[in-house]
């Protein structure tokens, strides 16, 4: 039996409860009931039994839901994890069975951290069955995961981080590759981290111990090895460790490291990578820029139809290419920026000169008022460009115009010092 609608003309179709038969080669039909003045659900109850299969009062009684974890962008992070090669590389070639679980774990961590950053006990949570924040888990088969598996899965990474940084090297390094290194810090909370000092801080929280790591990456800015050191460390020593790695583990012979000027200094290239036969790449600080200006190799007058330009300073940089490069935009934002903390600077002075001659309770003495001037001097760091002239009971300042319009005349200029040789790199 089955159940057909039948058209009829303008009228709604008729629902037809039939059977069929095959006789002498012909089939042939036979209406057993007219179910046209049926509920819709009732005849597709009854046509799902016809069917084999069970009717029930509502759809919902068909399904139970247990549970429903978000999944799209779980796939997405661990499809280009295995694109990128990423598991083969945690797990290497001379592995244990044991190795998997924290490979595993690993990637759950990384992936976790890329999905929703948290802590580790947060990660824990967001895996395990009963808290689960996504697929995560029954992706990577994890199954129950404990807190000290996160730990000892952490440690099993630290032993495995010089061979996965080799083999990055070997697959994003080449002799005569540049190099990237830069560094940053990060503070902490709590006093058990061995490595927290307190030191210079970008995050300006001198108040709180950090620690420094150091980053170093192919030309396309592709991570190939970090270090982590400690709080106080300065960032040019940080230099011999990478220059370690670059020569001994990566067996590296022609390098080209490239780093900013408050890294690659004149005293790490005399020291560290002129011994270790390393090329470089950095820039030169504003002081040096000044003293090639007013000895005349650097000429203002260059610019005039071009922004970059090759000179030579065989006395102050023998055997070096200087690649003086000047930025249009950048010379209108140095010059806002000067602007914007001088008059920021002259508020704050007002206030202590009004504070010096008011009345009623007057700042007196000259340490008083000096440390007053001082504390905002040093806010703006426009000590350079205000003369001070502080007495008993008097405060005056003005604008050293001399000095901010020599320091403007170098706006948006920018020199680049390298000792790598123009036919292997043009200006």
């Amino acid at each position: 039996m089955y159940i057909e609608s039948v058209p009829n003309r303008q009228s709604p179709p008729a629902v037809l409860l039939r059977e069929s038969r095959r006789e002498g080669g012909k089939i042939k039909k036979r209406t057993v009931a007219n179910l046209s003045d049926w509920p819709t659900d009732l005849v597709e109850g009854l046509r799902t039994l016809l069917k084999g299969g069970v009717a029930v009062e509502r759809a919902e009684q068909a399904l139970t839901i247990s549970r429903s974890l978000p999944h799209g962008h779980v796939a997405a992070v661990l499809g280009t994890a295995e694109r990128l090669g990423l598991p083969k590389l945690l797990l290497g070639r001379r592995s244990r069975p044991a190795d998997a679980r924290s490979r595993d774990l690993v990637l759950a961590m990384i992936a976790q951290r890329i999905i929703q950053p948290g802590s580790k006990l947060a990660t824990v949570r967001a895996l395990n069955a009963e808290t689960a924040a996504s697929s995560l888990n029954g992706r990577l088969d994890l199954g129950e995961v404990r807190e000290h598996e996160i730990y000892a899965a952490l440690d099993w990474l630290v032993a495995r981080q010089p061979h996965i940084e080799t083999a990055l090297a070997n697959r994003h390094l080449s002799e005569g590759t540049l190099t990237l290194y830069d560094v940053s810090s990060s503070y902490l909370e709590g006093r058990c981290c061995e490595l927290a000092r307190h030191g210079y801080s970008r995050d300006h929280r001198a108040d709180r111990p950090q620690i420094v790591y150091g980053l170093l990456c192919d030309p396309d800015g592709v991570p190939i090895a970090v270090e982590v050191f400690e709080g106080d460390t300065a960032d040019p020593n940080t230099l011999t460790s990478q220059i370690d790695k670059l020569k001994r583990r990566f067996g590296l012979k022609r390098v080209v490291l490239v780093g900013d000027r408050g890294m690659i200094t004149s005293a790490r290239i005399r020291e560290e990578l002129a011994p270790a036969g390393l090329d470089w790449i950095t820039a030169l600080r504003a002081p040096a820029i000044r003293q090639l200006v007013d000895a005349g190799p650097l000429q203002l007058s260059l610019f005039d139809d071009r922004d970059l330009a090759e000179i030579a300073a065989p006395e102050q940089f023998p055997g070096e290419r200087l690649v003086v490069c000047r930025n249009p935009e950048l010379a209108d934002e140095r010059g806002r920026k000067r602007e914007a903390l001088l008059a920021a600077t002259e508020r704050a002075l007002d206030k202590v000169k009004k504070a010096v001659r008011r009345q009623r309770a007057p700042l007196r003495g000259e340490a008083e008022i000096g440390q007053a001037v001082g504390a905002v001097l040093d806010r703006h760091k426009m000590a350079k460009h205000v003369e001070i002239t502080i007495t008993e009971d008097s405060f005056s300042y003005r604008r050293k115009t001399d000095s901010i319009a020599a320091e403007a005349r170098l706006d948006g200029i920018y020199v680049v010092r390298t000792n790598v040789p123009a036919e292997t790199l043009s200006a």
